[in-house]
């Protein structure tokens, strides 16, 4: 938390306004549309709900077929199953981590002699980084099929100057209490189609029709975001330069300290934008260091330091083996060796030098130590 949540938070009890609607909702969505350059948004409870809003919208029904990234949390992939339709996981590329277009085209070409077209597509701008937007903006736009961008990692990220989640139909970010900045929880659906975000608040409000009584004609949603959060929000927005100058800095340490570590790579940035680095994350050659990543995850636990393995993709998931999965080549799926290799690191924005200082020192260890061994 920083300086200005609590002045938010305590205008909504002094008013008396706590649920999903007052002041603070209302501005947290301007202020974050007019931060992102999008027409409009709508609060939601989570980053989870504004994808499901955003399928809803674009007309998901039962045994519709959606594209999806395979590396990235299940929450991009759930609500898919919410609506009954089938996910359709594409690999990532070496260059960003992200949704490969050379896999997306294969899968439209393949969909194309099937006659099983997606219904829609949805990309995930992984650990703060955006996809590369106009290749897979232009294969889905060749093929009428609109695209959700799922930047809840990726806020104040940028591509070729414009903010990430605001280059396709729609965009979401993520307020969950790991994200760059947060509500506790709570997210947000973000276009410049604004008859569609009133549909979106339609939804999410219980779908409640204009009446006297209560009165419904269609299926929604317990979706809003309070008051109370929102009020957090709108002061976390005020420092998101700040949070993503630091998350970057603490990636430029910890890439200048294992810059001389062979068999280590820092994930890249892609040329045409800039990553928030909401993670630091790396790939570590077992081949060369001699040490796993879940070896090395072991020895900084053993030291109090948290750190974890980069996304399981979703193609491997017992809950979602039976669907369909395009590698990125005929020689490699990308999003398997990335998560056979790569390792995420402490990355806060409150993350000390001191604090870094020891988990480098744990790393650099290891692995010395592991070199070592593999030379004896």
């Amino acid at each position: 938390m920083g300086m200005h949540e609590r002045d938010y938070v305590e205008d909504a009890f002094r008013t008396n306004w706590i649920a999903p609607l007052g002041a603070n909702v209302d501005g947290f969505e301007q202020e974050l549309a007019d931060y992102a350059g999008a027409g409009g948004a709508v609060a939601l409870s989570s980053g989870t709900a504004a994808i499901h809003m955003a399928l809803r919208l674009i007309g998901i029904e039962r045994g519709d077929r959606v594209f999806v990234s395979t590396l990235t949390f299940i929450a991009s992939v759930n609500p898919i199953l919410y609506e009954g339709g089938e996910p359709v996981f594409i690999d990532s590329d070496r260059d960003s981590w992200n949704m490969s277009a050379t896999a997306l085209e294969q899968a439209f070409e393949d969909a194309q002699l099937i006659g099983r077209m997606p219904k829609a597509v949805i990309v995930v701008n992984l650990y703060g980084q955006s996809a590369d937007m106009d290749p897979i903006n232009e294969i889905c736009a060749r093929y009428g099929v609109p695209v959700i961008e799922d930047a809840a990692e990726s806020l104040g990220a940028t591509y070729k100057n414009k903010a990430s989640g605001t280059l396709s139909r729609f965009g979401i970010y993520s307020f969950n209490g790991n994200k760059i900045i947060t509500t506790s929880g709570g997210g947000m659906l973000v276009s410049d189609d604004l008859e569609a975000l009133a549909k979106a608040r339609f939804y999410a409000t219980q779908a409640r029709d204009q009446a006297l009584h209560y009165e419904h004609t269609q299926v929604g949603f317990n979706y809003r975001m309070s008051n109370i959060l929102a009020g957090i929000g709108r002061g976390q927005l005020r420092v998101l330069d700040d949070r993503v100058n630091a998350r970057r800095e603490v990636f430029e340490r910890y890439a200048k300290a294992f810059e001389s570590l062979e068999g280590v790579a820092m994930m890249p940035e892609a040329s045409y934008g800039r990553a928030n680095r909401w993670l630091t994350a790396m790939t570590i050659d077992k081949h060369v260091t001699g040490l796993t990543p879940p070896e090395l995850i072991s020895r900084l636990n053993e030291a109090n330091i948290e750190a974890r393995p980069v996304w399981k993709p979703m193609h491997l998931q017992p809950l979602l083996r039976q669907y369909a999965y395009y590698r990125h080549s005929s020689e490699e799926s990308v999003s398997d060796s990335l998560f056979e290799e790569g390792i995420c690191l402490p990355s806060g924005s409150s993350l000390t030098q001191d604090e870094q200082d020891r988990v480098i020192d744990v790393i650099v260890g290891s692995l010395q130590q592991a070199k070592r061994a593999v030379a004896q």
